[in-house]
């Protein structure tokens, strides 16, 4: 699988201003951007690793959908997705395939979808698809942390049972400022 270089500030002109007096003020960037660089292709390998072993299929759409998604820090849409990864030059991937593709990557833990932002972010993590996971969704400049600690875990499985609640999917959304752009607008 080919390695893509992480996209590290492709955002809109609004906040384009925003990130060129961050990037002045900080040697390593956002932080969700440079986890990606640090720990993209090692995901990568990850998945690659875990579909052999449990006898699944990385195809060519899958592996270029992953692939594209680690190599942006920012949440991604289908559609967007599918312009990325179709062939230069070429039809653009139907939406059915491209949303076949992210079915399967959410699956099997590799990628998260933002019901807020309908859209998907690579998972860096080795967690199970299962596991209790927040994300911290930038509002400036569109970055995703994710993060999952047991005390999180517990306090979600306690919400869950005092409501007799059984969970299918658990993530949380939280959505503000990053460190790096927070530290940037002082």
């Amino acid at each position: 699988m080919t390695i893509m270089q992480p996209d590290l500030h492709a955002h809109g002109a609004d906040d384009e201003h925003v990130h060129d007096v961050q990037h002045a003020r900080s040697e390593t960037g956002c932080r969700h951007a440079h986890d990606h660089r640090l720990h993209a292709a090692e995901a990568l390998a990850r998945a690659e690793r875990i579909c052999r072993e449990r006898g699944l299929r990385l195809t060519p759409i899958r592996a270029k959908a992953l692939e594209a998604l680690h190599a942006d820090h920012r949440p991604v849409g289908a559609y967007d997705l599918a312009d990325r990864i179709s062939p230069a030059g070429g039809r653009r991937l139907a939406p059915i395939s491209i949303y076949r593709a992210l079915d399967f990557l959410v699956e099997q833990g590799f990628v998260h979808r933002l019901s807020s932002r309908n859209a998907y972010v690579a998972c860096l993590h080795g967690h199970g698809a299962d596991e209790v996971v927040a994300f911290l969704i930038c509002e400036v400049c569109g970055g995703v942390d994710e993060d999952s600690s047991p005390a999180m875990k517990k306090a979600v499985a306690a919400i869950a049972q005092v409501r007799q609640f059984s969970p299918v999917h658990q993530v949380v959304e939280i959505v503000g400022r990053c460190e790096h752009c927070r530290n940037a607008s002082t």
